[in-house]
């Protein structure tokens, strides 16, 4: 039987960050779709919750705790993958964050920036990214193929009031998934693949008080977000899975340096 341009059973996929909200989703979802998942994050009690979650979905998964901004660490970590899975097939990119220090609230100005903080958020996107790229990309060159996928941001597009650090940090991780695309193709060959995800507008722990009042309903940012926004409502979680499965896929195995947008419409829309 012909093998499906869309199987993905048996892959090795890395997902860091893989304990909020978007990468949780993703990680049950690919291994329901038969890959192997490993999960890399901070948070230990949430990890080992989520990996037994697969597990009783029937999932093969692992957990393994670190810290994207320590080389050391995720070389540790990437030596363990090997010793379970033998190989590393694809790695995502989900780790990120926000903080409110690098935020412009609406009666402050760009002088009221804290740039301690500026720098935490774009060390949390961008080095967060770089580095576990540069541990698990060796992996992958050993290995003679791989797939990386980055997670940008709408930010990343258009300048968006309020967030200039991590608007700064994701603008810059589609840069570098862009330059990574060639580095790896150009030196290593075909059978490696840079790709970006950058959602729109989705309702995560880490931007939910931004959103919602206590009382569920909108803010008024919210209520800014949606009129510009032609599916008028934020995306869900699994609305990325879609895009995910295609660019782990074979589907898009001639797709490299590309930032694929999931925002509902809002990039394309103006008024």
């Amino acid at each position: 039987m012909k093998k499906s341009l869309f199987d993905i059973q048996g892959k090795v996929i890395v997902i860091t960050g893989g304990c909020g909200i978007l990468g949780s989703s993703m990680a049950q979802y690919l291994a329901s779709e038969g890959a192997k998942v490993v999960v890399l994050d901070r948070n230990a009690d949430g990890g080992k919750a989520l990996i037994d979650k697969i597990k009783s979905n029937g999932g093969d998964a692992a957990f393994l705790s670190t810290d994207v901004l320590n080389k050391e660490i995720l070389e540790q970590n990437c030596g363990d993958i090997l010793k379970i899975y033998g190989k590393i097939d694809v790695l995502v990119n989900a780790a990120g964050g926000n903080m409110a220090g690098a935020t412009i609230a609406p009666d402050k100005t760009v002088f009221d920036l804290e740039i301690d903080a500026f720098k935490k958020v774009v060390d949390l996107n961008l080095f967060g990214t770089v580095l576990p790229t540069m541990v698990f990309a060796k992996a992958m060159v050993d290995n003679g193929a791989g797939n990386i996928i980055n997670i940008a941001s709408e930010s990343a597009l258009r300048p968006l009031t309020r967030v200039a650090g991590y608007g700064a940090a994701k603008a810059a991780v589609a840069n570098f998934t862009k330059y990574m695309a060639g580095e790896l193709a150009l030196k290593f060959g075909a059978e490696f693949r840079v790709n970006a995800m950058a959602p729109g507008f989705f309702i995560t722990e880490q931007n939910r008080a931004l959103l919602l009042n206590p009382d569920g309903s909108y803010t008024d940012r919210s209520r800014t977000i949606l009129a510009h926004t032609p599916y008028n409502r934020f995306g869900e979680a699994e609305e990325l899975l879609g895009s995910l499965h295609y660019l782990i896929s074979d589907a898009s195995k001639f797709v490299t340096g590309i930032v694929l947008v999931i925002d509902g419409g809002f990039d394309a829309f103006s008024i």
